[in-house]
């Protein structure tokens, strides 16, 4: 009972994070606004989280959570593109998570930023779980006569890249739609 009280606590923690983070960036947030707005003083948050970056890295391992319904990452075998499009429309439908994702992701490329790593290792499973889709997909040649392994990062950008243009203009880019177009190239004429 103590066990899930704590797990609970911790959910509720890493939420009001990721609110803070999105509203004020992970450098304006202090653990003191986050402490706050859980009713807890900031000592009693390092009980939970011993450091600003322990709670950075269990948002973000949590936003990854809800990406993949619960689970740790999603396995290759699970991934397919039609599955990866459902992921593009449900972030659609939830801007502050991918705002907060973004704007971590955009900080973590200076150096010395505690998400770096995160990004770093994420990325590089990414691309590896891309790569199993697509030639899982399509065998070891795309219809372009990409590998896998050269369109994986090209995906991986295309995702991404999406997401920043989706915040900067949600009225001018259709997030879901143009990745389905991404999809058409991808699959080649006649698909």
């Amino acid at each position: 009972m103590v066990r899930a009280k704590s797990e609970e606590r911790r959910g509720e923690i890493v939420r009001a994070a990721l609110e803070v983070i999105a509203e004020r960036g992970y450098r304006g947030a202090s653990l003191g606004s986050v402490a706050e707005r859980v009713g807890l003083t900031q000592q009693g948050l390092l009980h939970y989280f011993p450091t600003k970056e322990a709670l950075l890295v269990a948002v973000l391992e949590e936003r990854d959570r809800w990406d993949t319904g619960g689970g740790s990452r999603a396995s290759a075998e699970t991934w397919r593109l039609d599955l990866l499009a459902a992921l593009v429309e449900y972030n659609a439908m939830r801007p502050g998570i991918v705002q907060t994702f973004s704007a971590l992701l955009g900080e973590s490329v200076t150096e010395g930023h505690p998400a770096r790593a995160f990004f770093t290792e994420r990325y590089a499973q990414v691309r590896g779980e891309m790569a199993a889709l697509l030639r899982a997909e399509f065998g070891e040649l795309l219809p372009s006569g990409l590998t896998p392994e050269q369109a994986a990062p090209l995906l991986t950008a295309v995702m991404d890249g999406l997401q920043y243009q989706w915040l900067l203009a949600p009225e001018s880019v259709d997030m879901p739609a143009a990745f389905r177009s991404f999809l058409t190239l991808l699959r080649g004429p006649g698909a």
